[in-house]
């Protein structure tokens, strides 16, 4: 097996701390943070994890959890797995986890890529990668989340025919991803017309970075589906 430890250590994402919790984080921290916890010691059993055999999905870096949410309390048959470093972001997605009373969501407050290795093979239904950490400076091109060892073992724990949905408003990273993952040759773009990459898609909550428009170009959505004659 190959070892990817040293592409870890290349942080993909920035800052983890922010502004300092409020009390009622710290709480939920304390209280709502354990029972939903992605286990990160052993092999995960998905059905263990959410109690039943259903579908579950993936989103990685979910920022303030405004998409998790409601993705979440839209298909509350479905087990939503979020991913995100920085702190603050979790502290968001407990509290919405908390007042819209979800039990469907579990959560990894680290580098997603820590524990992908845990995660059964062609296991997931769905993986959401949405505005993620442009580094937009050539020099740091080399921290953005879609590399060729990340995207193998995606591929890997994702179902044939599971749905992966990239977003960015940088020109130079949705070039780029596009490049890699067609490259990689386990994914099928699903892009037939101009609007399938121009457009929101139809079931997409905003989330408060893309609405700050802080890129260079206008949310480009590349939508692919993993292909079901390769085993990986």
């Amino acid at each position: 097996m190959t070892d990817h430890s040293h592409h870890r250590d290349i942080r993909t994402f920035g800052r983890r701390d922010g502004r300092p919790l409020s009390s009622r984080q710290k709480h939920l921290f304390e209280t709502l943070m354990p029972k939903v916890a992605l286990p990160t010691e052993d092999a995960l059993d998905f059905h263990t994890l959410f109690g039943d055999q259903r579908d579950v999905w993936l989103e990685i870096g979910f920022g303030g959890g405004e998409h998790l949410i409601r993705t979440a309390r839209q298909n509350r048959n479905v087990g939503i797995i979020g991913a995100e470093p920085f702190i603050e972001g979790v502290a968001k997605a407990l509290t919405g986890l908390d007042e819209h009373n979800l039990s469907n969501v579990r959560l990894h407050a680290d580098d997603i890529r820590l524990v992908l290795p845990h995660f059964p093979g062609d296991s997931l239904k769905r993986v959401f990668i949405l505005f993620p950490d442009p580094w937009p400076k050539r020099r740091q091109q080399k921290r953005r989340l879609i590399q060729p060892d990340f995207l193998d073992e995606l591929a890997r724990i994702m179902a044939p025919g599971a749905t992966l949905r990239f977003a960015t408003d940088v020109k130079s990273y949705a070039d780029e991803a596009l490049w890699q993952i067609q490259r990689c040759g386990h994914f099928d773009w699903l892009a037939e017309k101009a609007s399938d990459w121009r457009d929101d898609p139809e079931d997409h909550e905003p989330t408060r970075y893309q609405l700050k428009k802080l890129g260079d170009c206008e949310p480009v959505w590349l939508e692919f589906t993993r292909r079901t004659n390769q085993a990986i």
